[in-house]
């Protein structure tokens, strides 16, 4: 369903945000954005002269490596267009989400470690739904790692806690989802089927 009619308008700033989530061949992702903030109209700039339309006011990469378990192994970003030129001067500072687990309290975890003048808002805000890719990309990587512990199961393993148990409300043990997906780990009770 689109959106209603808008009012009369013109575009005045785009800002483009690309998310890519790559599975390495290593057994690790990357987890890839590029931000471009664009104007319709030009504009003097200290740092740059007159910028005009099209021109990207912000560009600039981000990518985190990340292993199975969520875990940042790596960060690093760059700024190809910035307003200032000291901004790039920020693009270190992500180094230091690596050790960070991508789940509850990440996102306060990533403001202590690059929040206000140690780091750059518009990549800071970029890191959340670099989030959320992760695991979009590391999720049928899990899959197929679970259907090998099945198989391993089957043949006497022990069963293995599902990764993705307790990441979000539908994943909740007392969902029933989980009860459905996982009932060993649920923690509803069995419905009894009519007979």
């Amino acid at each position: 369903m689109p959106l209603s009619a808008p009012s009369a308008r013109k575009l005045s700033h785009l800002r483009d945000i690309s998310l890519r989530g790559y599975a390495r061949d290593d057994g690790m992702v990357d987890i890839e954005a590029h931000l471009t903030d664009t104007k319709t109209y030009s504009f003097p700039s200290e740092h740059r002269g007159e910028v005009h339309p099209g021109d990207p006011v912000h560009g600039m990469w981000i990518r985190m490596t990340v292993d199975m378990d969520m875990k940042i192994a790596s960060c690093e970003a760059v700024s190809d267009f910035t307003p200032f030129a000291v901004c790039p001067g920020a693009t270190p500072s992500f180094a230091h989400l690596a050790g960070l687990t991508i789940g509850a309290g990440f996102n306060r975890a990533v403001n202590e470690r690059v929040g206000g003048v140690l780091g750059c808002t518009h990549l800071r805000e970029v890191i959340a739904q670099m989030a959320t890719v992760a695991f979009q990309t590391v999720w049928p990587m899990r899959r197929d790692q679970q259907v090998a512990q099945r198989a391993a199961e089957a043949a006497g393993a022990p069963r293995q806690r599902p990764h993705l148990l307790g990441t979000c409300h539908a994943y909740a043990t007392n969902s029933p989802v989980v009860r459905k997906k996982w009932p060993e780990w649920s923690d509803l009770a069995e419905t009894p089927t009519s007979a």
